[in-house]
């Protein structure tokens, strides 16, 4: 082989290095354009899957919270039937004239249906000091004076209740004025 020839092969073989080296960085580039895309894909499946596991934990959340609501209130309705019971026993006590053992008897009932409604949440609305109308509800007036300022609580007329921090029934009161 001459020195030609050989210059020859070695400018072949180097203009074919050129080519595959080209060749070879516009596959690398391909290759990293469709891992670039792989890549953007794989994102966002990956925030689709963080935001449905976090909105079912939040589901779940809501639905443990609901739960527990239902459990703290279930015996809303069964209170608020009792509490006319509750009302008329209390009338019954305050009549004169009963015998020691009929009276004995309407006290036990009053205790043990007062006991079941306080071991539920159900509690009486304080009716000492001011007029509150998120407790109170208000059906008399009565003249103010010194002693009885304005928008004070003169008489309870009616036990309110609340179960929790829930109103069953406001205290019917007769307010000063």
């Amino acid at each position: 082989m001459t020195k030609k020839h050989k210059k020859e092969d070695i400018e072949k073989k180097l203009a074919a290095e050129v080519e595959n080296e080209a060749v070879l960085e516009e596959i690398v580039d391909a290759e990293i354009d469709e891992l670039a895309v792989l890549q953007e894909k794989l994102d966002e499946m990956e925030n689709k899957y963080l935001k449905a596991h976090a909105e079912m934990q939040n589901n779940q959340r809501r639905a443990n919270e609901e739960r527990q609501t239902l459990l703290k209130y279930r015996s809303q309705d069964m209170a608020r039937k009792i509490l006319p019971s509750l009302d008329n026993l209390e009338r019954a006590l305050a009549v004169e004239g009963l015998s020691e053992d009929v009276k004995k008897g309407l006290e036990m009932t009053l205790d043990s249906l007062q006991n079941a409604l306080k071991e539920e949440g159900v509690t009486e609305v304080a009716v000492d000091g001011d007029f509150d109308p998120n407790f109170h509800m208000s059906v008399q007036t009565v003249p103010a004076d010194d002693t009885h300022p304005a928008d004070t609580i003169a008489q309870v007329l009616q036990k309110g209740y609340q179960l929790h921090e829930r109103n069953l029934r406001p205290a019917m009161v007769a307010i000063y004025q």
